[in-house]
């Protein structure tokens, strides 16, 4: 694959789209973590808060290389299938933080999540279909929104 000013754009846009949605999520978060989220009854298993502000850019990254190697992939059914997941997954993740922390719900949360875990298990078969490195790229995102999903079951069972 060359790096054309065509493929340094689209991977500048998918940067740009993952990390604004990194944005929009702690913009709606962060003031809401010392008060309500803390106010919360959560697991002993709830990982800390410096935990956050670590693995969230280190999956955004890895979903905005994934998504642009989607992107640069031969054009395919199953390429046409993976960025859709991938586009209904971005979707999903982007409205999960003013759900959950900007509304305060707990269920819309769990019923978010819940859909965004199904969408990107889709998304990683199809990009693994597609390629291994996009669809292995997306793996640890995939295993990070499983825990997260089963801790806001578990944080909506306790409140």
């Amino acid at each position: 694959m060359s790096l054309s000013t065509n493929s340094l754009l689209a991977l500048a846009v998918a940067l740009g789209l993952c990390f604004g949605a990194a944005a929009i999520g702690a913009r709606v978060t962060t003031p809401e973590i010392p008060t309500w989220y803390a106010s919360l009854a959560k697991p002993s298993w709830t990982p800390p808060r410096g935990a956050f502000p670590i693995v969230w850019p280190i999956l955004y990254l890895l979903m905005a290389i994934a998504g642009w190697l989607l992107w640069q992939a031969e054009p395919s059914p199953t390429r046409t299938a993976a960025l859709i997941g991938f586009a209904a997954q971005f979707v999903l993740n982007t409205i999960w933080s003013p759900v959950f922390f900007g509304r305060h719900d707990i269920t819309g949360g769990l019923v978010i999540i819940s859909l965004l875990a199904i969408t990107l298990t889709f998304t990683v078969v199809m990009a693994l279909e597609v390629d291994w490195i996009p669809g292995t790229l997306l793996v640890p995102y995939l295993l990070w929104i499983s825990f997260a999903a089963a801790l806001n079951f578990r944080i909506w069972t306790l409140n």
